[in-house]
């Protein structure tokens, strides 16, 4: 492996609270130095990132890879490939396959492919209960034995109370955290969207805030009953928001993510709305995009605005994609037969340099929450950060070049994405995992 020098970049890396031009120097697969000038090694490859953000690679602490038992909406491999098109060096693997990860022969399994076929490195979420269907606690001992970095039965909630205390208690004895999908299914069950008058305009079942704030509420009580590590997962409303921040006031071991999606669209894009439109405008042949479901689905306008407000004030911990590829067949249907879910990955950065274009967000508290935050999050001193001695995980992105999305030329199976045909601004230009270039935009 040659020594790569990066020269002439912003680097951030909030990690260490460096945001300065300098250059980069990566060797056997670590980080080896950041200077103001850096004289290459002889046979070192050099990097021009002359006008372009060097950060550490980006963390991602849930997607869906599919993989095994649904290889036509993903596979290792692809979703990799997209992770790294997204400037991600690490993903987490939700366990919600067929047949779900609640062994450790499938941790394992998950773990080998991903280190023979994998762009990136690949970390694996065990399941809270066998067969994930909510009845019994999955071996999670052996789990953790096995590598998991966390439990969750990820688009199945934990439904029975005691279950979760139980998952709490015993997880806690792994120093791991249950990470729970929160909604109630009786008020979610038949819903496409977020019920509001915009689901009442176009006909279609809407499921209200209170299915997410009311599971929110129990699995924050149980977290303070048993002491256990609860993460909430991507959340969606205001009311849960304000949940988490209290629970946090507590001094309780509760966090939670936002994906991109929930901090820059609404649930005027389920009627085609795009940037200059207005929900008030007529229906076009663009409504009810099946594209736009997503669980929990896409809030209203307020929502998004407190979300921002809680990523910018700290509430919220970090910012996960919860990827979730679809084959064709599942979106092109009616919106109430149509799966949950949206592809991400390569779309993550375009979606959040919005918040930063527009002064909401800082730059270099964005890649905070995309690098450091879920490295503290998993433990892992060696990732999300450039320090020396580090994995040489490298993001390198220019923050204002414009780029159409075009879901057809997408690494990932899955194509279902709201934002197909739309212009965003922020592009990976390349990505470097263990000191070798996976992805480069350069032709």
């Amino acid at each position: 492996m040659k020594p790569l020098l990066i020269r002439g970049g912003r680097v951030v890396d909030p990690a260490q609270g460096i945001d300065k031009i300098a250059d980069l120097l990566l060797q056997d697969g670590l980080v080896r130095g950041i200077h103001q000038r850096i004289d290459p090694p002889d046979d070192a490859e050099v990097i021009d990132a002359s006008g372009s953000t060097v950060c550490p690679g980006f963390v991602d602490l849930h997607c869906h890879l599919r993989e095994p038992g649904y290889e036509d909406k993903e596979t290792i491999a692809t979703g990799t490939r997209a992770a790294a098109r997204g400037g991600f060096t690490t993903v987490c693997a939700m366990p919600n396959t067929n047949p779900v990860v609640d062994s450790p022969a499938l941790v394992e399994f998950v773990l080998r492919k991903a280190s023979d076929e994998g762009s990136v490195r690949v970390l694996s979420i065990g399941c809270v209960t066998k067969g994930s269907n909510g009845e019994e606690l999955a071996e999670m001992g052996e789990l953790a034995q096995a590598g998991v970095v966390g439990f969750s039965d990820d688009g199945n909630p934990v439904v029975d109370s005691n279950i979760m205390r139980q998952a709490l208690s015993y997880s806690s004895a792994q120093g791991l955290p249950v990470i729970n999908h929160c909604e109630v299914p009786e008020l979610f069950q038949g819903g496409s969207m977020h019920e509001g008058w915009i689901s009442n305009r176009l006909g279609i079942q809407g499921i209200p805030a209170s299915a997410e704030e009311i599971m929110v509420s129990r699995d924050i009580a149980l977290a303070e009953l048993t002491g256990g590590r609860l993460h909430v997962a991507h959340i969606s409303t205001a009311g849960t928001l304000e949940l988490v921040r209290q629970a946090k006031d507590k001094g309780l071991a509760v966090t939670c993510e936002v994906t991109p999606h929930h901090l820059t669209l609404s649930d005027a894009t389920v009627m085609g709305v795009r940037d200059g439109g207005s929900p008030f405008d007529p229906l076009t042949s663009s409504a009810y995009d099946t594209h736009a479901k997503v669980s929990p689905p896409l809030r209203g306008l307020a929502d998004v605005a407190a979300l921002v407000q809680g990523l910018r004030d700290g509430v919220i911990d970090l910012i996960a994609t919860d990827h979730a590829p679809h084959n064709r067949v599942d979106k092109l249907c009616t919106i109430d037969e149509a799966a949950f879910g949206i592809s991400v990955l390569e779309t993550a950065l375009g979606s959040v340099m919005s918040l930063v274009h527009s002064g909401e967000i800082a730059l270099p508290w964005l890649i905070d929450r995309m690098t450091a935050a879920p490295a503290r999050f998993l433990g892992r001193s060696d990732l999300g950060t450039l320090r020396e001695g580090a994995a040489a995980d490298v993001t390198i992105f220019d923050p204002d070049a414009e780029w159409t999305v075009d879901a057809d030329g997408f690494a990932s199976r899955g194509k279902n994405t709201p934002l197909d045909g739309m212009t965003l601004k922020g592009r990976v230009v390349a990505t470097i995992f263990g000191g070798e270039v996976v992805f480069s935009a350069s032709p």
